[in-house]
């Protein structure tokens, strides 16, 4: 945490405008959570991260959490949470005017409006995800760690496979993005 925060405090104001980059880094020590972090904000907008001590434990190496830590940082440098509810708005919004022009009633237009609501939240994980695997290569990179051991951790969590409306791709992507973003560094 020492070394990736500072890092990704200048990457977050080098690549984005009226953007906080004060990341909050929580771990959360509830008993028997599954390994996961994730990214959010708070109510008034600074970034937090979260991490599930299980996810440390679990962690092989410094590198692992670095890489964890830096993916998760680049969700929020790459405004993934504003682009998701962008596009859960957009798939709500078009499939309740194409069914509002159908003719549909009040409930048609409200179960296409939710419907169209799940779409949109599914249209683009997958592409974050590799955004977020490829300028946390970056980030861990510059903060001393090496971001394709890091990217090991993928060859011992479940592959999503490529399943249709899935959220991650497959670790076999990941991995060759981390690879590949690496190489150009």
């Amino acid at each position: 945490m020492q070394r990736v925060e500072p890092v990704a405090e200048r990457e977050c104001i080098a690549r984005t405008s009226g953007v906080r980059c004060d990341f909050g880094i929580f771990v959360d020590t509830r008993n028997k959570l599954p390994a996961n972090a994730f990214q959010t904000l708070d109510d008034e907008g600074r970034p937090i991260l979260v991490f599930t001590s299980t996810l440390l434990f679990d962690a092989r190496n410094a590198d692992e959490i670095a890489f964890v830590m830096a993916h998760e940082v680049a969700h929020h440098i790459e405004g993934h949470i504003s682009r998701q509810k962008r596009n859960v708005a957009e798939g709500a919004r078009v499939f309740a005017e194409a069914e509002a022009r159908r003719g549909g009633n009040a409930k048609d237009v409200e179960y296409a409006l939710l419907r169209g609501a799940q779409v949109g939240a599914f249209a683009y994980p997958k592409i974050h995800e590799l955004e977020a695997d490829a300028l946390g290569t970056i980030i861990a990179a510059r903060s001393g760690f090496d971001p394709v051991k890091g990217a090991e951790f993928f060859n011992r969590i479940p592959d999503p496979g490529d399943r249709f409306l899935g959220t991650h791709p497959p670790n076999a992507q990941r991995i060759e993005t981390v690879r590949r973003t690496a190489a150009g560094l």
